[in-house]
């Protein structure tokens, strides 16, 4: 009797039957063919290798998933899931290119199975051994033959996968030869020593005290004097490389930072090492203490005032705050292209200031050592004008628990009231003022930014539910009249 490998080689020679490659003129079945024997470098895992000849099948030929689970299983019709894109029949392939690799990256960067990353970085290896063999006869003139013509964009794909399975296959052959292939048709993407293993420091975070939650991961007491931030499964080893590189860099021009020293492994996360000896989040001063919620407030208000009033200079590591802005503008587009112009142009109309912002300013994010406030997570350090800042501020503590307040009180570790008058008191504290008209205007200009970033939250994982449509509905009609209403959204205008 076959076994499911056998079975997957007959079926795949049968479906790709006639059919050629791009480059060569060559036989499509030799690439399911080398992409299975790349796989049988780092796995005997029969489902594995199967769905190496198969994964092609449903983006190539008339076969489907539902074809591929039947006859061989739900295990490998979910790796060749994995790997087969949403097709666009009334676009050209190269129009809808981004789109399609975008929203295939997307589930690469939040899948927990070695299998899928083993599938796509055999795949990627055998189609990138095809273009150096092209770009070292041809050079810069094999993009014209390519769907995509923009070796940048290309640059984009091929790392991020390298980014997508390094933790896990960072070990293996498959992924130094990967490396190399980046390395040599664009010099220089990558360290050489990407294309060596590079073992992290293991960690075990196994009865550690979490301290706290951030968008990006969390934060757990390691020892007496250690914190280590684990980021979620979707940061990268540049993400955490390119945080640390803020972080020093921010501490140069004296903003009050905890300072790394290191990556390290946690299981198949990485994480970062904080020295903070017998320091707690603010959250966790507030929690425990919310009376005192007045004077956290004023502690964050004064340390937002220290940052925005560092000047960066022409530093462009620190990008301008409103390109982040406008990338929030993305859901709106889904839902009123008009008003997402309307949107977009009030922001791009943001003043270029080089003054830091910290970009991701939240009690969760500072530290309180000794009575003084230090920082985290500055991998949206930015520059620009502080309303960027204090929308973000708002977001946190209003508008994410104005549907579902537990919202808020899970993320920050004590209740949604305790967390709006955080905000009253920082806003006060901030602008040094109780002037209403002027509260009120700046609490205008943060919801309208808080309402486009809210927005395209339900858009970030695909299609919202039509639970999730009914909120956008909502938040569009706040959204319409402050757009008509705000003229500038300069903090100080």
């Amino acid at each position: 009797m076959m076994n499911r490998l056998e079975e997957a080689i007959i079926y795949a020679t049968e479906k790709h039957a006639g059919k050629v490659r791009k480059f060569g003129n060559m036989p499509f079945i030799l690439h399911p063919f080398e992409v299975t024997q790349i796989l049988a470098t780092m796995t005997d895992d029969v489902e594995i290798l199967a769905a190496g000849m198969l994964h092609d099948i449903v983006e190539n030929t008339d076969g489907t998933i539902e074809d591929i689970e039947e006859r061989f299983g739900k295990r490998v019709a979910y790796l060749v899931a994995s790997e087969s894109e949403e097709k666009y029949p009334n676009e050209l392939m190269s129009a809808s290119w981004k789109r399609r690799k975008e929203t295939s990256i997307n589930i690469l960067m939040k899948t927990e199975d070695d299998g899928v990353r083993m599938l796509w970085l055999a795949d990627k290896l055998a189609n990138i051994r095809s273009l150096s063999r092209v770009y070292a006869e041809r050079g810069e003139e094999m993009w014209k033959i390519l769907n995509q013509q923009d070796p940048d964009l290309q640059l984009w794909y091929y790392k991020s996968v390298a980014e997508a399975v390094e933790m896990s296959l960072n070990r293996t052959g498959a992924f130094k030869e990967y490396i190399q292939h980046i390395n040599f048709i664009w010099p220089g993407t990558f360290d050489s020593d990407k294309a060596r293993y590079k073992k992290y420091r293991e960690v075990d975070i196994s009865g550690c005290k979490l301290l706290g939650r951030g968008a990006k991961g969390e934060v757990y007491r390691y020892d007496n004097e250690l914190v280590i931030k684990v980021y979620n499964k979707n940061n990268t080893y540049h993400d955490v490389e390119q945080e640390i590189e803020s972080s020093r860099r921010a501490f140069i021009l004296r903003v009050p930072t905890a300072m790394s020293f290191g990556i390290v492994s946690v299981g198949n996360r990485y994480g970062a090492m904080y020295e903070l000896v017998d320091a707690d989040t603010v959250s966790k001063c507030i929690a425990r203490a919310p009376g005192q919620v007045d004077t956290y407030a004023r502690i964050m208000a004064d340390l937002a005032k220290r940052i925005h009033s560092i000047d960066a200079g022409n530093d462009d590591s620190f990008p301008y705050a409103k390109t982040w802005l406008i990338d929030f503008v993305n859901g709106v587009e889904n839902e009123d292209a008009a008003l997402a112009e309307r949107c977009r142009k009030l922001i791009s109309e943001l003043p270029d200031s080089n003054k830091l912002i910290h970009g991701d300013f939240h009690t969760g994010n500072v530290f309180m050592q000794k009575g003084e406030p230090l920082l985290i997570d500055m991998d949206r350090m930015s520059r620009g004008d502080p309303i960027a800042e204090i929308s973000g501020f708002y977001y946190f503590y209003v508008v994410l628990g104005e549907e579902d307040p537990s919202v808020v009180e899970n993320f920050m570790g004590f209740s949604y009231d305790t967390a709006k008058r955080l905000f009253d008191s920082f806003i006060r504290h901030y602008m040094e003022t109780d002037d209403e008209s002027i509260i009120n205007e700046v609490i205008e200009k943060s919801a309208f930014l808080s309402y486009i970033r809210y927005i395209n939250r339900f858009w970030l994982s695909g299609n919202p539910t039509a639970e999730e449509r009914e909120i956008i509905d909502r938040y569009m009609k706040k959204l319409e009249p402050l757009a008509d209403k705000l003229t500038s959204l300069a903090l100080y205008n």
